[in-house]
């Protein structure tokens, strides 16, 4: 991504929060034979200390990314949206994109089968917990059966983050009335609205929104 320090994010906790809220990952590697991308869900590895990420492939995809054998990268994309210059001053402006994205470097590890299927409960009951009924990988005999015949097609692995790039560009180089302009687009019915675009512009420029 191209350098610039005014829309740099260097907080872990925050490229944490944006792993969560923006779980669907693509996957980039650069194997003997040229680039494999794969998108999978993935979840913050709350048991490790260092920023890392555990989901799982489907077979033969373990073998296509050449799993283990080189640094991968991991592209994280959150809200994104285009932003009009017309929701700026009178003044000459161009169109530009607010977004907030981040690139995961590191070698895959492999889980063993036992730590695979708890990731891939993991997995389910993150996505599944919101749910009215909820359905457990694992709810009943017959679930739990059917789980580790699917789970035999899939390669468990965790990412250790060994660095990362993110950036969130969210107008914080326009000035508040600017700003409070922006959100005011987004959070409206017009063909660029966006909520959740709108939330991310506010807890970028703190100063303008409020913490």
């Amino acid at each position: 991504m191209r350098h610039n320090p005014v829309f740099d994010l260097t907080d872990p906790d925050e490229i944490r929060r944006l792993i969560g809220e923006n779980p669907w990952a693509t996957i980039v590697s650069p194997t003997s034979n040229g680039l494999v991308a794969s998108h999978y869900p993935v979840l913050v590895d709350d048991t490790r200390d260092e920023l890392a990420i555990v989901s799982h492939v489907g077979r033969p995809d373990e073998r296509l990314h050449e799993w283990g054998e080189h640094e991968v990268l991991v592209i994280i994309q959150g809200p994104h949206g285009y932003i009009s210059p017309g929701w700026y001053d009178p003044s000459p402006a161009v169109p530009t994109w607010n977004f907030v994205t981040a690139h995961l470097y590191g070698v895959p590890e492999m889980l063993p089968t036992d730590e695979n299927l708890r990731v891939l409960e993991q997995l389910v009951d993150h996505f599944e917990d919101p749910m009215p009924e909820p359905r457990r990988m694992r709810g009943t005999l017959e679930n739990s059966a059917y789980a580790d015949r699917i789970s035999a097609g899939t390669v468990g692995f965790r990412l250790p983050v060994t660095r990362f790039t993110a950036k969130l560009k969210m107008s914080q180089n326009r000035d508040e009335a600017t700003q409070r302009r922006i959100v005011s687009e987004l959070e409206g019915s017009g063909p660029y609205a966006s909520p959740e675009l709108a939330r991310e512009v506010r807890l970028a420029n703190p100063e303008v929104f409020g913490a």
